[in-house]
């Protein structure tokens, strides 16, 4: 046996949660830091509905971060949950990455919603500030009163400005977080990018095209389930069901002779053959599923219940 063999690999390891507010950039950080595109994005608020982990191994280093909805006032039950689950969240990781944006007027310290979710975080855990779209600022001397301030208004364990967009600046967020994560064993397998099974994704995806795809209050009031996954064929067979909160809303999604519905299965599936690295056949349909954000049984139906819950929904649609 060569010199080391059988020995195990000495690992820091821990779970990284990122907070904030709504449309601060959260989930494009995510796909920034893992260098794979796993969180879907769109310029609608409140995008992130439920926890995703990213995981990240390196070399002496496991990352689990987890992207977080933003944090808000809630309109309804699903509004109320999604802020569970970024305090659960915040709870259970090791690091937190609160994150901020720069404004192209930037002011001095926190605002006051920030000021609240920082104070609302738990106490003894490190806190990471990371200052996103910095590329707005075109005098980047004006940057550095603003960091000043940041660094009086909490005792952060380091301010870090980035790009998330650009990708500028995720290395020194991953040098900062390193030095603050526990040793341990590793809490996934080293090629795993997220603990979300398949699933998952795809009704992401398919809700992803909704959202670049429609306007004003539709997108608050989808919600997609996966119906079924058959993989025993040639081509995996995936039929999923868009719900919408109103019977006005159902045409808009399914557009003029159903082109709008084909623009978002076309291009839903692209992303679910790069996935899986083999073609699908995606059979999509409309549902009206009235006000199932302020119900906790359709909550729960549609994947936004307990953990247990939705574990028990995803072994029933295999």
């Amino acid at each position: 046996m060569a010199a080391g063999e059988g020995k195990k690999k000495a690992f820091r390891v821990g779970k990284i949660a990122i907070v904030g507010r709504p449309n601060v950039g959260k989930s494009t950080l995510l796909n920034a830091l893992l260098g794979e595109r796993i969180a879907i994005v769109s310029r609608h608020a409140q995008t992130t509905r439920d926890r995703i982990a990213g995981i990240l191994t390196q070399e002496g280093v496991q990352y689990v971060f987890l992207d977080t909805p933003g944090v808000h006032s809630p309109r309804n039950r699903l509004g109320d949950r999604m802020n569970t689950v970024s305090e659960d969240a915040s709870a259970e990781c090791d690091v937190v990455l609160f994150l901020s944006d720069l404004t192209n007027d930037p002011k001095p310290g926190l605002s006051k919603i920030d000021q609240a979710i920082v104070a609302a975080l738990p106490a003894g855990k490190p806190v990471i500030l990371v200052l996103n779209k910095v590329d707005r600022l075109k005098d980047k001397t004006a940057l550095l009163p603003v960091l000043e301030s940041l660094g009086s208004a909490h005792s952060f364990a380091a301010i870090v400005p980035i790009s998330a967009l650009k990708n500028r600046g995720t290395e020194r967020i991953l040098a900062e977080v390193k030095d603050l994560l526990p040793k341990g064993e590793l809490l996934f397998e080293e090629d795993e990018l997220s603990d979300r099974p398949t699933r998952f994704f795809v009704s992401e995806f398919v809700r992803e095209q909704i959202l670049q795809k429609t306007r004003e209050e539709v997108p608050h009031g989808v919600a997609v389930t996966v119906e079924s996954f058959d993989e025993s064929k040639k081509v995996p067979h995936i039929d999923v069901v868009i719900h919408v909160d109103k019977e006005s809303h159902k045409p808009i999604i399914i557009g003029k002779k159903g082109s709008l519905l084909r623009e978002v299965g076309t291009q839903a599936r692209a992303r679910v053959e790069e996935l899986l690295g083999k073609h699908v056949h995606l059979a999509i349909r409309v549902r009206v599923t009235p006000g199932w954000y302020e119900n906790e049984r359709d909550l729960a139906t549609l994947g936004y219940g307990s953990a247990e819950g939705r574990a028990r929904r995803e072994k029933e649609t295999r």
